[in-house]
């Protein structure tokens, strides 16, 4: 099978495609043979060695798979040959065929695409648990999403108005800015701008009760100065490359919570894997919850740009270089004619 190989820890752009065997599926396993696969800064991280867990080199990065069962090791009865599936994996997914855990397998509505699916475990399931589970958005509420136009952020939009909120969200560009606004925003606000903290101010009156933060650094600093008094600020990401330093004193006088969300806990990506086994049932429960709001049209995943396998670099610079208006994928061969 071609898949994209990392012999050593190096930047995600210097990799290349090999000819490797397929790997078989063991016990409780399940091989997937991949339509589409998904691209995020995350796995810029991974192959530079620089992630909370490291793979055994060598290894195929990639996380987010859709496409078919095409295997299944001993003991796995939740999905079966022929069944059109996503998964959250560890790595591998940058490949033709993947293998992973069977509790990190989801059976697919009909009518849910390859292309745009490999979003829902891990951006959809990270802004969800985030909302509902950590900080608990309630209806009348008022969320601020930074990054709006991104995987998460606009996955964060759709699910703050599915859940009754207010969403103000903010983005880089004017054509981000519509598609946030497309997608559920109410009201939009250019940041990185001049003005930003002006506007949003004026937007939001007292403040956002709740802060969606996929950016951090410069966007953290502008989002405690725009939380509401006893608002929540939800911390998911370093987008922006520069990790705060959270001011305690800030903290205290506006009696602001912040909460980090490490999705990975989750789907076992952390050191210690048996997370995976404990919030199985969990997430099972989340993508049932998701996949019922696609049915029902409160989520519209966006797949932004679409790259064959063999181009995978410029796949990867399209994500860092922030061009990406919802998600990038890698289409494997398989799936050319689709």
């Amino acid at each position: 099978m071609l898949a994209v190989r990392c012999n050593d820890w190096t930047p995600y752009v210097d990799l290349a495609v090999e000819d490797v065997p397929a790997p078989d599926a063991g016990p409780g396993e399940v091989r997937i043979a991949v339509h589409y696969a998904g691209m995020s800064f995350a796995t810029s991280l991974v192959t530079e060695g620089r992630y909370q867990r490291k793979p055994p080199l060598p290894f195929s990065p990639g996380t987010e798979v859709a496409g078919v069962v095409d295997q299944v090791g001993a003991g796995v009865t939740r999905v079966k040959p022929g069944d059109r599936v996503v998964s959250s994996m560890d790595w591998g997914g940058h490949a033709e065929f993947a293998v992973t855990d069977a509790s990190t397998v989801y059976v697919l509505p009909d009518d849910l695409p390859f292309d745009v699916a490999p979003q829902l475990p891990q951006s959809y399931g990270t802004s969800f648990a985030a909302l509902e589970r950590k900080a608990r958005l309630r209806a009348g509420e008022t969320l601020l999403v930074h990054g709006a136009a991104g995987a998460v952020g606009l996955a964060a939009v759709e699910l703050g108005k599915a859940l009754g909120a207010t969403v103000v969200a903010t983005a880089s560009t004017e054509e981000k800015l519509a598609l946030a606004r497309a997608h559920g925003a109410d009201r939009t606000v250019l940041f990185p701008s001049s003005g930003a903290l002006a506007e949003l101010k004026g937007l939001l009156g007292r403040g956002a009760d709740v802060v969606f933060d996929p950016i951090g650094g410069d966007a953290f600093d502008l989002s405690l100065r725009c939380v509401a008094n006893s608002g929540r600020i939800l911390v998911i990401g370093f987008a922006g490359g520069r990790v705060q330093q959270i001011p305690a004193n800030i903290v205290l006088v506006k009696d602001v919570s912040i909460l980090g969300l490490n999705f990975g806990v989750y789907t076992g990506w952390g050191q210690d894997t048996s997370q995976r086994s404990t919030h199985g049932p969990e997430m099972h429960e989340v993508m049932a919850r998701l996949f019922a709001l696609y049915r029902e049209g409160k989520i519209r995943p966006v797949t932004s740009h679409r790259f064959p396998l063999r181009e995978f670099r410029h796949a990867m610079e399209n994500v860092l270089g922030r061009r990406s208006m919802g998600k990038t994928v890698l289409r494997m061969p398989v799936a050319a004619g689709g």
